[in-house]
This record gives C-alpha cells, structure tokens and sequence, in this order.
C-alpha cells in the first residue's frame, strides 16, 4: 500500500468515525503531506512498508530547527495516531513507533501581555477614531465600527482569534448580552457580555452589517462579504495598536492572555478563568499566576510582615 493510501483512510477514520474539528482535520492532512513529501524527496520513500523506525528518526531530526517545539510535538502525535490505527486495522504488522521513545521538551514560555495602561490607550484610540469620523456612509466607518466591535468581543470573552471569527449572527444574543462559542474540540461555552459600552459597539455594528449576515450567517465579515479571516484580525490590530502609540508587537491571543491575568490580580476563582478560556485543564490556565509580577510586587509591599519590623529589631 502506498503511504497516500493509508493516510486517506486514517482521514477518513477521523472524519467519519471519530468525528473530529474541520481544524484538527486540517492539521492532521498538512502534517501527513508533509511527511509523505519529506520522505519521497530525501528518502525515495513512497511505499508504507518502507517506512520504519529509521525514516521516522530521519524525519523527526529534520523538524527541529525550522519548527518550535511545539509543533514538533504535534506532528509526531499525527503520525503516532496514524500508525496506532493503521495497526489496530491489521494494515500493518508491527507499529514503527512501537519501542520508540520519543520525548521532546517543549521550552516553558510565560504568556505574553498587554498593561492595563496600553489596553486602555488603545481602545480609546479605536473610540476616538470612530467619533471623529466624518463620512457615516462610506465602508471605512462599516469597517472601523467592525474592528471596534471584534476587539471588544475579544477583550470582553478573551475567546480565541479563530474562535471569534467563526461566530455565527444565531450565536450572538445581544438582548441578553450572551455569546456562543465553539471552542476546540468543539466544546460550546456561553459567555456573558456585561458592560455596556462593548455591547453597545456590537449593536453598532450588526445593524451596519445586517445584509451581510443575512447571506452567509457569519457575524463577522470583510469587504467581499465573507467570513471575516484571523490574518485580518492580526493584521487589524497591528496597524490599531501602532495608531494608538501601543509599543511592541500586539496579537489577538495577548489580549486572551491580558484578560486571563487581569481577572486573577480582581481575585477571580482560577476555576472560572479555566471555563471562560476554555481550557480542559486547570494546569494550562495556572501559568497566568506566574505572570502577575506587577500585581505580586504591590501586595507585597502592602501587606508583606517585614513592613512591620523595625531595622535591628530581635
């Protein structure tokens, strides 16, 4: 059997039995053609039974460097959850992978985030912009009162970039100020939506795109009338941020991760943080409480005993 073979069942498989995201599906597709790629044109490799414990050594050292250790990790889960089923379906003898010890340490990075003080500078550039705007009809206010709305529903949910974009108009209740969000896994979550400048900027906004949502059911939407993409999103607030005076590089998952440690320094339960970012484990959402030096520092010097004692004090 050739390799493209056993890849298209297993993605079926995926797809069909098992159910899983249009995303992971995605991902699992991109990490199988390159392999398939990689083994053709450095190994002369396009049969499965040629693929053994050597080739799979060959191309695991070719990922390190061009890819973080993350993504290394990903692909190497792909192709062991290919081999695992190729072997369970009897299409193999022996699983390639099986006595293979592969570990790879992933680099412990904190998350990266915006102050309090930047935040506020920025979402006063955005609303400043969009009062001082001098033609209402044009697509350039349609477009600035979008933005406003997109940066707003991230900051008030801290959902992820593809999670916001992918908001369906059915999902988005304003009159109750809730939103729907289909997160990975496709777990839903329902968030609340409570101040009442965001949800203002959000009612703004639909009745602007109202004949958009209508076509295609989106929430979010660009210039030709399609779903609104991440790279705009990125892009939207690079160019905001850069408006606002806002150093440094800005993307929509450091606004995720100001919201996250912001709640923590007003004392919010861990355990909600966990359920509004949509983490299955308490372990990814406790790396915020290594971030709040600022937060740490002023309790610290509020309430810390040493304030108490007297220099050469027994």
């Amino acid at each position: 059997m050739k390799l493209q073979e056993a890849a298209s069942q297993f993605l079926f498989h995926c797809q069909y039995e098992k159910n899983l995201s249009p995303k992971t599906l995605k991902a699992y597709s991109i990490d199988l053609r390159q392999f398939e790629e990689y083994l053709a044109a450095n190994l002369e490799i396009a049969d499965l039974p040629a693929v053994d414990k050597t080739a799979l050594r060959a191309y695991i050292k070719s990922l390190f460097g061009p890819l973080k250790e993350k993504s290394i990790k990903r692909k190497v889960a792909t192709l062991k959850a290919l081999f695992h089923f190729l072997e369970r379906e009897d299409v193999i003898a022996i699983n390639p992978f099986r006595k293979m010890d592969v570990r790879i340490k992933e680099a412990r990075r904190l998350p990266r985030t915006i102050s309090l003080t930047d935040l506020k500078r920025l979402f006063k550039h955005l609303y400043h912009r969009k009062s001082e705007h001098a033609d209402r009809e044009s697509y350039s206010y349609r477009a600035l009162v979008r933005d406003v709305a997109v940066l707003e529903i991230l900051f008030s949910t801290g959902a992820r970039v593809a999670e916001v974009c992918h908001l369906m108009d059915k999902d988005v209740d304003l009159r109750r100020g809730r939103v729907r969000i289909l997160g990975k896994g496709s777990r839903e979550r329902i968030l609340q939506l409570c101040d009442e400048e965001a949800l203002s900027s959000l009612k703004d906004y639909r009745s602007l795109w109202q004949p958009e949502t209508e076509e295609n059911g989106y929430f979010f939407h660009n210039r030709l009338k399609g779903r609104l993409s991440e790279q705009s999103v990125r892009t939207m607030l690079r160019r905001c941020a850069a408006g606002a005076g806002v150093g440094g590089k800005v993307t929509p998952h450091m606004l995720r991760h100001s919201v996250a440690t912001l709640l923590l320094e007003e004392g919010v339960d861990i355990r909600y943080i966990q359920t509004m970012l949509g983490h299955t484990s308490i372990t990814t959402t406790q790396i915020y409480t290594e971030v709040r030096d600022g937060h740490q520092r002023r309790m610290l010097t509020a309430r810390h005993p040493r304030r108490k004692m007297r220099a050469g004090a027994t």
